[in-house]
């Protein structure tokens, strides 16, 4: 018997998908995680040229293990800007770097069924990166970051995944982190400091997105 709820979210998410192509976005549909990989290596790396890759902070495009394949592929240089072993100063040159990767990974805050992405940053190496810089950009979206409008997405930012990213970030010093709850601190570790709402691709294409029915991600 077909799941009632996989049925309901692939229903939302192919008219999603209709909405951002719309607005010039490359878009994919994944059953699962291990499928967003799959679409990922076959639908999608085969069209472009890499042989430079980065990735910005996303749960999803961690959990979907390319990185793990492309860090073992010798014709592709990763530059990781989250390396435990490199300094401070080193992990935010790598940030910079990685604005002129051929191919940028990361995900999205929230994404609105009128195919708009709605993203909150704190450093804003994420966020530029979908802006401008890498040759290709690729998401990775969880069915959970679907929400009705603008305001819908800009509150699930900072009624849950703001607050839920700071928490599971060690060490950050933020009322939200005690609360659950966002107070527009202005703590110095406070992760909300640049909204970046993206209409459309420019150029057609530039940003690819990978839909996958499955609860995954902040």
């Amino acid at each position: 018997m077909t799941d009632p709820i996989d049925t309901y979210w692939q229903l939302h998410l192919e008219r999603c998908k209709k909405a951002l192509e719309k607005n010039r976005f490359e878009v994919f549909v994944a059953a699962d995680i291990q499928s967003a990989g799959t679409v990922f290596f076959n639908e999608i790396l085969p069209g472009i040229e890499v042989k430079t890759a980065a990735w910005g902070d996303s749960m999803t495009f961690l959990a979907t293990g390319i990185l793990n394949v492309i860090n073992a592929d010798p014709g592709i240089l990763t530059i990781d800007p989250f390396d435990a072993q490199a300094s401070p100063e080193e992990r935010l040159e790598r940030r910079r770097q990685a604005l002129l990767a051929d191919l940028f990974f990361t995900g999205s805050n929230a994404v609105t069924e009128s195919g708009v992405l709605v993203n909150l940053d704190m450093v804003g190496n994420r966020v530029a990166g979908i802006t401008f810089g890498p040759r290709h950009v690729v998401l990775f979206v969880g069915r959970n970051k679907l929400v009705p409008t603008l305001d819908d997405a800009m509150q699930r930012v900072k009624r849950f995944a703001a607050p839920a990213n700071a928490i599971r970030h060690p060490g950050l010093k933020t009322p939200c982190v005690k609360t659950a709850v966002c107070a527009d601190c202005s703590s110095p570790d406070r992760i909300c400091n640049t909204w970046c709402i993206t209409e459309k691709s420019f150029p057609k294409g530039r940003i690819k997105i990978i839909l996958i029915n499955q609860d995954i991600g902040l």
